[in-house]
């Protein structure tokens, strides 16, 4: 996948809004203002930013190169996903694995929204 890719299958995710908050080398990605994904523009490699379960995040960084501690980030809870190391289904999954970790930390009216039909 490459950026552009990434932005729209995450904007593709239901309440997703984008928008920039560090400063014109940031994009972010959020469900009802929380954010799920960072992507940073000038970063060396195109990579973006995820919100994993702990646990998730370590067992990644252990079985794939492509996935490391996230730079500007709280290394515990987010992780770098290099996009040109990992397979695109596997981003697509962990892009959606992101934003319903944050949905549902989401109070439960707000989570509503989201899980109707479920």
């Amino acid at each position: 996948m490459n950026i552009e890719e990434v932005r729209e299958f995450a904007l593709s995710l239901p309440g997703t809004t984008e928008d920039q908050a560090y400063g014109e080398d940031w994009v972010l990605f959020r469900i009802e203002g929380k954010i799920f994904l960072h992507i940073w523009l000038y970063a060396p490699e195109p990579c973006c930013a995820l919100k994993l379960p702990p646990e998730l995040g370590q067992t990644l960084r252990e079985h794939y190169e492509g996935v490391r501690p996230a730079y500007h980030l709280n290394k515990v809870h987010w992780n770098d996903v290099l996009l040109d190391e990992i397979d695109d289904n596997m981003v697509k999954s962990l892009i959606t694995q992101s934003y319903q970790l944050v949905l549902s930390r989401l109070p439960a009216r707000l989570r509503a929204k989201y899980n109707k039909g479920k």
